[in-house]
């Protein structure tokens, strides 16, 4: 049963009071608007629906699984988001102004398409997690900085290797922006050709190459008001990236085959796992671009370097992946956690997912356990040889110290005092270890 606010009750908000109440697995627990004769308000007292002219009344923990704001108002969106209770999530903005118009009229027109696509985009997103922050110090400040960096104007570029979760970065710095109730574009620069990407971005003109049988926006005009998001820019092509720069310059995008320019209103938030000052060197990245977009920078750390973050991590995507496949399975058995903490991860969070969901899957009982794990998890060890037994030996003491304190600090339910006790050493030791591997006290998440 999945459990329904609705916020703003005009003519979509009926209709979507409407639909909501024919469906069994849907649960209406409050509609709201400020005016108390609105269509969506009648209809819901005569379904006997909860209703107020004060949205604040339903937003109180454990009442609703979803929110959906369809007043259009960028001052009540943020209200809600700042309001909302832990664990419901929210649609607004052009996606929930999609859903009920669609519900209300059911669009045909080539507008309502482009609405639709970054709606599924933002929704599918959605559905991917959240940017999880953990006990590491180096996520918490990285963290602090998305707060500081969000209601800002200023372009990003988030720096990381592959499957460190600079998508989620992104997400969250458009989430908490003044641009939050606009579109959030995303494009992966690998995936198309010089050609395709500069029609994707800029969009063309009718007959402007073959096949061009009609105009088509680009993703600079869909995303107009919002963010762009350009992951692996360091990809793009130099013809790309000297009319990107311009954009950036100007605030102007000219479709292929059209002389005219036109003004855009969009933010950028890029991401690569590439060293860019090197592809500077070689000659593959424009350096004038690279101070544009650098402006404001942030570097995630590599799962590998957030051991003290797996069991935290692992825990977070058991319960989605129990939830996507629909299998009860409750735990991860000891010995399977300490395979995943002295696994390298090359392929980071992606792959810590992709691991867990396969664990799920074949597990036949309510915990994952270690059989369960691909074979080169199984297979880990606690000391590398190839480089040599001292520094095999301080890496498998340091591995031993940082599993060691984050599992008393777990028990100890993050207090400091009580986890030196069951260490069995002095507070100050134990805090100045705590300093040494960079740990955080208590775990914690993004909003």
């Amino acid at each position: 049963m999945t459990r329904i606010i609705l916020i703003g009750a005009g003519r979509g908000g009926r209709a979507l009071v409407e639909l909501f109440h024919r469906y069994p697995h849907v649960e209406i627990v409050g509609v709201a608007d400020k005016d108390e004769g609105a269509p969506g308000i009648v209809l819901a007292r005569e379904f006997g629906l909860p209703v107020s002219a004060n949205y604040r009344k339903f937003l109180k923990p454990d009442v609703a699984d979803l929110i959906i704001d369809v007043t259009g108002d960028p001052d009540v969106g943020r209200d809600i988001y700042r309001l909302r209770p832990h664990g419901t999530e929210v649609v607004g903005g052009k996606t929930a102004h999609f859903i009920s118009e669609f519900v209300e009229n059911k669009p045909q027109a080539q507008s309502l398409q482009d609405q639709y696509q970054l709606a599924l985009r933002e929704l599918e997103a959605r559905a991917e997690g959240e940017f999880i922050i953990g006990s590491n110090l180096k996520m918490k400040e990285i963290s602090g900085l998305i707060a500081k960096v969000a209601p800002t104007p200023t372009t990003v570029l988030i720096r990381g290797e592959s499957g460190t979760g600079k998508e989620l970065v992104a997400r969250a710095i458009h989430r908490n922006s003044a641009r939050s109730q606009h579109p959030l574009v995303t494009l992966n620069c690998t995936a198309l050709s010089p050609s395709l990407l500069e029609s994707e971005l800029f969009g063309y003109k009718r007959g402007a190459f073959t096949g061009a049988y009609n105009d088509s926006k680009g993703l600079f005009e869909k995303a107009e008001g919002g963010t762009m998001f350009l992951d692996e820019i360091g990809d793009m092509s130099l013809e790309i990236q000297a009319k990107f720069l311009r954009t950036l310059q100007t605030g102007e995008i000219r479709a292929v085959g059209d002389m005219r320019t036109r003004k855009v209103s969009v933010r950028i938030v890029a991401a690569t796992n590439r060293n860019l000052e090197t592809a500077i060197r070689e000659g593959t990245f424009r350096e004038d671009l690279f101070y544009r977009i650098n402006t404001f920078s942030i570097t995630l750390p590599p799962l590998r370097e957030r051991i003290e973050d797996i069991a935290f991590l692992a825990e977070y995507f058991l319960l989605r992946a129990r939830a996507k496949v629909n299998k009860k399975v409750e735990s991860i058995d000891p010995q399977a956690l300490a395979l995943l903490k002295n696994y390298s991860w090359p392929g980071n969070l992606r792959e810590l997912e992709n691991i867990i969901e396969r664990a799920v899957v074949l597990t036949t009982s309510s915990v994952v356990e270690a059989e369960h794990l691909p074979l080169h998890v199984q297979e880990g060890v606690l000391f590398k040889t190839q480089i040599g037994f001292m520094p095999s030996k301080a890496l498998a003491i340091e591995q031993f110290e940082r599993e060691a304190l984050s599992s008393y600090l777990q028990k100890a339910g993050g207090n400091i005092s009580k986890a030196a006790k069951l260490a069995k050493m002095p507070r100050r030791t134990f805090h100045r270890l705590l300093a040494k591997h960079k740990i955080s006290p208590r775990p914690s998440r993004a909003t």
